[in-house]
């Protein structure tokens, strides 16, 4: 979308946020090579960060590399996670 569609809406409300300064100059650079403002950038960014993303869910992207990175688990240790406890030890008492 352009910055003239948004200029149209009504119910804009305007909100004071800081950046960090090499954040700041992207954005005004951006706003130069593209003759847009810098809130129509912000608005562009606001709005592209929260739609979904094909293949992925949210959670999931912050440990996807991890996944599968331990070598030696058993292949269903989600799945039988009380046995696999038990037959290491977990939760019983020990001597004082």
């Amino acid at each position: 979308m352009h910055g003239w569609l948004w200029r149209n809406t009504p119910n804009m409300k305007t909100l004071t946020v800081r950046l960090p300064e090499p954040l700041v100059a992207e954005i005004e650079a951006e706003s130069r090579g593209r003759k847009m403002s810098k809130s129509d950038i912000v608005r562009e960014r606001l709005r592209v960060s929260r739609a979904p993303q094909r293949g992925r869910s949210g959670p999931l992207d912050a440990i996807a590399d991890l996944i599968g990175s331990v070598q030696g688990l058993p292949a269903d240790l989600s799945a039988r996670k009380k046995a696999r406890l038990k037959a290491t030890g977990y939760g019983r008492k020990r001597a004082r």
